[in-house]
């Protein structure tokens, strides 16, 4: 009985994955609620389509923070036009696979442990206006929800 207690106990908290805090200044990983340009939940609706990771509030020159231990791959342009924004990284770890935008990381390759600084938040605002700023974080799977994770 006891080591069954002992093994759920376990197993719901590594199955639960809780990552650490993305941006300096919001320890609980708050979602950007809506704004002129829609929600930054996963799923929310945009033109044509759907939004495929989720937006952290963050402030711009905020301190960006690895969710997970793991590796840096490489960079990641979301828009792949060299806009104020257009940086971010790959990263993968046990169980996981993410990618970041809307911030200009340290460094795009090597090994990271939780916690540690990846970078820092660029100006979304000079590409999008009066958005909310925010990291954006995807799964390299965009069918999964990575909202659990937070």
């Amino acid at each position: 009985m006891f080591k069954g207690l002992i093994f759920l106990f376990l197993f719901s908290h590594v199955a639960a994955r809780h990552w650490d805090r993305l941006c300096g200044g919001n320890p609980t990983n708050q979602v950007r609620g809506t704004d002129i340009y829609g929600s930054g939940a996963y799923g929310a609706p945009r033109d044509n389509d759907r939004h495929l990771g989720v937006d952290v509030i963050c402030k711009e020159g905020s301190v960006i923070y690895a969710p997970f231990s793991g590796r840096l791959i490489r960079r990641a342009n979301p828009y792949n036009n060299g806009n104020a924004i257009d940086n971010g990284v790959m990263m993968r770890g046990p169980g996981s696979c993410v990618k970041m935008y809307n911030f200009q990381p340290d460094r795009y390759t090597g090994r990271i442990s939780k916690g540690r600084r990846l970078g820092t938040l660029l100006n979304v605002q000079a590409v999008f206006p009066e958005i909310t700023s925010h990291v954006h974080i995807e799964m390299c799977d965009t069918s999964i929800d990575p909202t659990p994770n937070l």
